[in-house]
């Protein structure tokens, strides 16, 4: 017996990966030169630092905050990999954006990078869109007309077997309500860019230089801001506000379908709980005021996609940001949903399918770090940290 145990021990050990890890910010997110060293992983605890500390590599991007999915795949491509931005020739033709921006090269945190050398993705928000665009990207030689094919690394061929497993924490896989509350107010974009104009450009970079947009000399953040908002960009369908929007996130989950070669789990997070006597879904008391204000809408407003269709109450349950039920995976696309089921540790863990798990009383901040109690905070970071471990097995 004892035999026995030491064997599977061994082979438990002999199993270890020592992947890097690569972490996707999500939407108004930011990388580890901005927000004054304040850290998008974690604030003050830097995850980042304890995981180094422990002997992870870790490799963090800094993509677009408001770009599409699209532009942030490939941005997170070369920022890992090296080389000069190349968004695509017929992208960029369709979407009239420069197609290799010239402060847009990079040496690359992880040149070695192939299928060989792949990497864990852990996400959030947003992220956990880009992350799946990233997985398409690589996966695709993409056909500019009888011509030929893309000229670049990341678009003319196919690179399979580069990723091993993608991990999205509070991710709009089938986008949020928030979207079309927030616009039929005020501008989706508008309403966060308010947030960060607080902020000096310093501490904040929209990276927007491929639509030709930067700040102008002598121009004052607020009015940089502005004049972003006020811009046609927001308007394509190659911003963010459409990717998260509940059309934009179908059409995403059209063709962004997962991997058969890659593991997928997703963190479902929730600040919100059904009051027995009215049914109502609630903010719980201790979410933080900003997400508590934003909880509330999404638990009393319904969504609509475009074709009149309506979100039911199960869309009601939220973090404050994204409902919860658009979390667990992938589920509007025209192709039907990914496979999604309930982790259990018991269970022999395979490709090509989400494995999701709850994390309740816990608002779309505090799961990283932010604004949350210590002890919810400590709590999000020991699940964080086990679920790496589990990473390192497969």
């Amino acid at each position: 017996m004892i035999y026995i145990k030491i064997l599977i021990f061994s082979t438990i050990l002999l199993a270890q990966n020592n992947y890097p890890i690569v972490l996707i910010h999500g939407f108004m997110g930011w990388g580890q030169n901005e927000m004054g060293g304040y850290s998008y992983w974690g604030g003050d605890d830097s995850l980042i630092k304890e995981l180094e500390r422990n002997g992870y590599k870790v490799i963090e991007v800094s993509v677009g905050p408001i770009s599409s999915n699209w532009d942030r795949a490939v941005e997170a491509y070369y920022q890992i990999k090296g080389g000069q931005v190349d968004y695509g020739f017929s992208h960029s033709e369709k979407n009239r954006i420069i197609q290799k921006p010239n402060n847009k090269k990079y040496d690359g945190f992880y040149p070695q990078w192939d299928n060989e050398h792949p990497i864990h993705i852990i996400s959030h928000s947003m992220g956990g869109q880009t992350a799946r665009m990233l997985v398409y990207l690589l996966s695709q030689e993409f056909l500019i007309s009888e011509e030929g094919y893309e000229k670049s690394e990341l678009l003319g061929k196919s690179n399979l077997g580069w990723i091993k497993s993608i991990t999205s924490i509070a991710a709009p896989h089938d986008g949020t309500t928030l979207t079309y509350i927030i616009t039929n107010t005020i501008p989706f974009v508008q309403y966060f860019a308010g947030i960060a104009g607080i902020l000096d450009n310093n501490y904040f970079n929209f990276d927007l230089q491929h639509f030709g947009f930067n700040r102008r000399k002598n121009e004052s953040w607020i009015s940089y801001v502005t004049r972003i908002s006020q811009s046609p960009i927001i308007n394509t369908n190659n911003f963010s506000a459409y990717d998260l929007s509940l059309d934009g996130a179908m059409e995403l989950n059209g063709y962004l379908q997962a991997s058969p070669e890659i593991y997928y789990f997703s963190f479902v997070t929730s600040t919100t709980y059904q009051d027995e006597k009215t049914g109502l879904q609630l903010p719980v008391n201790d979410t933080p005021l900003l997400n508590k204000a934003r909880a509330k809408l999404i638990a009393t407003r319904s969504g609509y996609w475009l074709d009149g269709s309506q979100t039911d109450t199960l869309w009601y349950e939220n973090d404050g940001v994204v409902n919860s039920v658009s979390m667990y995976g992938p589920t509007t696309g025209v192709n039907g949903p990914d496979p999604i089921i309930e982790y259990d540790s018991n269970d022999l863990l395979i490709t090509g399918q989400w494995y999701w798990r709850k994390i309740g009383d816990m608002d779309h901040w505090s799961v990283l770090g932010h604004f949350g109690s210590d002890i919810k905070k400590r709590r999000a970071r020991k699940i964080i940290l086990d679920h790496i471990k589990l990473l390192k097995s497969l």
